[in-house]
């Protein structure tokens, strides 16, 4: 139990550190930099050795880490993908609001699909990047910021004054969920109050500040639960228990293969990935293919290598999964419903919404028999529609076979979420084994 928790405890302590999309990429590059991974940028030219060891990132929210084959050609590429992104409140431009002269608010959007009940009376920060000028008009300069304690709250309204509180009450996105910032001051002004603090956090000029990317989180740290202390509670773990299992099965398995080895976590997709640095955009298939490029000899077809070399190739596409809801037994399919701690799940659904088939189904099936490690499957209710994950994005851009797999968790979608602390040591086992043969 020991192990088992200590491989939770280092993806609570990454995600506490981690409050932004753009802090998890960061530390995600200084962790691949410390077991010597070279941080390549788009902009230059790949030259790539036998075995070496690169990453890339795209909008400071993206990243694709490989090992390159211990040969000049690989024969292939073993792949994870998840994402960055969890679902989440937004600040807008020009978010101050004021009311009586009193209170100050900030204006929000959301973020994908939250679960917004769970936004309420709960000690919140904000965090994020900010866009500030420099000498080149299109390359300013991103600085990462993320505000101490918890400045921001938004409070439930009293039921006495909101009886249907309890009774499927509708949240109004645009009046409920905007967080109180603090009571105004003499020293207020309201025009660009947060583009001041965030000048005074980052200790550069207010008018130097062209813009800001900035999301609110909660701010409690990540802990155990359960009798046996079987559960942990942090806020996205959908997806970065993935990231961070994959990630960390790239880095401790570095004895290179036949295969390019690589862990990719894109962004925004609780929004769909149609985004620059999405799964639905270029940089994936790009990525891949100047890898291949760099095998070839001068006056080689890459494009011809290329498709070999996909055909050959493997993609795990690595999303959390819906457990089996002790209070809501109704809501599983009757046959195939995975229970926490019960081992990662394979999902599958008629409609293709997940990538998984038989073959890629039997092909994670083994290896988790390979890694002693059990396995499960989730379907959806055949009448309930389901979600989706990277797994059909990336198979239509290119064809590569593809398994849709996750860990069982609770309460997805939630400010805090709910996994097993076996199953986060069964997928890190799993990644292990997949990049180790």
């Amino acid at each position: 139990m020991a192990m088992q928790k200590q491989y939770a405890r280092e993806l609570m302590r990454f995600i506490d550190k981690s409050p932004s999309v753009y802090h998890v990429i960061k530390n995600a590059g200084t962790k691949l930099e410390e077991a010597g991974f070279t941080h390549l940028n788009l902009s230059d030219a790949f030259n790539l050795k036998p075995a070496g060891k690169y990453f890339v990132t795209a909008n400071g929210s993206a990243l694709i880490a490989w090992q390159m084959s211990r040969g000049k050609k690989a024969r292939g590429f073993k792949l994870v993908g998840s994402h960055s992104d969890s679902p989440c409140l937004r600040i807008k431009p020009h978010p101050e609001v004021t009311v009586q002269d009193h209170y100050l608010k900030l204006n929000t959007e959301v973020y994908g699909g939250a679960i917004l009940s769970t936004w309420f009376d709960r000690p919140l920060s904000a965090a994020g990047r900010v866009v500030v000028r420099t000498d080149d008009p299109l390359a300013p300069k991103d600085m990462l910021v993320s505000f101490k304690g918890a400045p921001l709250i938004i409070p439930n309204l009293a039921i006495h004054m909101n009886r249907e509180v309890n009774d499927g009450y509708k949240i109004e996105r645009q009046k409920d969920l905007l967080p109180l910032l603090g009571i105004i001051n003499k020293k207020f002004e309201k025009d660009g109050y947060l583009v001041k603090l965030l000048a005074k956090q980052l200790g550069v000029s207010a008018d130097t500040i062209l813009d800001f990317d900035l999301y609110l989180h909660d701010t409690q740290p990540g802990c155990f639960c359960g009798y046996s202390d079987e559960f942990f509670s942090t806020g996205k773990i959908d997806n970065l228990g993935m990231a961070y299992a994959s990630l960390d099965g790239l880095i401790a398995q570095d004895t290179p293969l036949d295969y390019v080895k690589a862990a990719c976590v894109f962004d925004n997709e609780e929004v769909g990935s149609e985004t620059m640095q999405g799964a639905g955009s270029p940089f994936f298939a790009d990525t891949l293919k100047r890898i291949t490029i760099a095998q070839c000899d001068a006056g080689e077809q890459w494009f011809e290598l290329f498709q070999q070399q996909l055909s050959r190739s493997f993609l795990i596409s690595a999303d959390q999964a819906h457990a089996y809801h002790p209070n809501y037994p109704e809501k599983n399919d009757i046959t195939n419903f995975p229970l926490v701690n019960g081992g990662p799940v394979i999902k599958l659904a008629a409609s293709m919404s997940y990538a998984s088939d038989g073959v890629s189904a039997g092909i994670f099936r083994d290896l988790c028999k390979r890694a002693g490690v059990p396995c499960q499957n989730f379907v959806n209710r055949s009448d309930i529609k389901g979600g989706t994950t990277i797994g059909p994005i990336t198979t239509t851009n290119l064809m590569i076979k593809t398994v849709d797999v996750g860990n069982p968790i609770l309460s997805m979608h939630s400010i805090r979420e709910l996994g097993g602390v076996a199953d986060q040591e069964y997928i890190t086992q799993v990644f292990n084994q997949y990049y180790k043969e």
